[in-house]
């Protein structure tokens, strides 16, 4: 996390989130409490999960004001319990006050995501297969949500569209077929001197088939394939590349996809569906 926060972009997300919240200033607190009033409050976990977020929430803390101290009780990654105290503050009342609701957010959200990665992924233990999340972020957050997700366990897909070579359906058929899109694609990396790796969508065992037969790529992807039929074609590419199956599984059936081999499962649901921890602030 601390990585993140030295990034140009995350850190105008925050000074976005926080000029959302405080606009002209927050007339709440400046109204009824003294400049010079010094507070202590923690923060209570009021569901069980896995914490994510502490080192942005001292960033936050910080920013509002540098003379806050900050004290965490757990790192990132840590499972918590309904009651435990996360971390503490102290300082200026107001200056608590004032990035609360901007540090539960974050916290609350990319703690939903680590637990639900962790939930996912805590399935396939004893199986070889590594679970995937996918481009269904937050618009803004994904680089945080992506972090959440390998907090929990799982693992990161691309990150955006200009990291890995995706040939999906919709690309296969406006590029006229499998094929083409897959030598189009050779010619345009050559061209502008690219050294991507390039991931090709299938439908059925057909189009298994003729990527098989062009070849040149570095993974399959079985997409909305059943458990059996994902053993048929896990059969036929006979690792020659890297599969990843993906497409309508669900927790109760990301087992079965597993047991077939598959190296991958990508699962939307680490990030579009993960409900939020509940977390509150308290003055002690």
């Amino acid at each position: 996390m601390r990585e993140l926060l030295q990034l140009t972009d995350v850190q105008a997300l925050i000074d976005i989130a926080l000029r959302e919240d405080i606009g002209s200033g927050d007339h709440s607190s400046l109204a009824c409490i003294g400049n010079d009033k010094i507070g202590n409050a923690y923060c209570l976990a009021k569901d069980d999960g896995i914490i994510c977020g502490l080192d942005l929430a001292e960033y936050i803390f910080n920013k509002i004001d540098k003379s806050l101290e900050f004290k965490s009780n757990y790192i990132d990654g840590n499972e918590i319990k309904k009651g435990d105290t996360v971390f503490t503050v102290v300082g200026k009342s107001i200056s608590i006050l004032t990035a609360e609701r901007l540090v539960l957010n974050f916290m609350q959200r990319l703690s939903g995501v680590a637990t639900q990665s962790k939930k996912i992924s805590s399935l396939l233990n004893g199986y070889n297969t590594k679970v995937l999340d996918t481009r269904k972020t937050t618009p803004g957050m994904r680089l945080f949500e992506k972090y959440a997700v390998k907090i929990g366990g799982s693992f990161n897909h691309r990150i955006g569209l200009y990291d890995m070579i995706m040939l999906k359906d919709n690309h296969i058929d406006f590029a006229g077929g499998i094929k083409q899109a897959i030598e189009k694609t050779h010619v345009y990396l050559k061209e502008h001197n690219l050294n991507l790796n390039i991931e090709v969508e299938t439908r059925n065992l057909d189009e298994v088939q003729q990527v098989l037969n062009v070849g040149g790529i570095n993974r399959i992807m079985l997409d909305n394939f059943t458990p059996e039929l994902l053993k048929d074609a896990i059969t036929l590419i006979d690792g020659k590349f890297e599969t990843e199956a993906s497409g309508g599984i669900t927790i109760e059936t990301i087992q079965s996809f597993a047991a077939s081999g598959v190296d991958f499962i990508s699962v939307g649901a680490l990030t579009h569906s993960a409900k939020s921890i509940d977390l509150s602030l308290k003055v002690s």
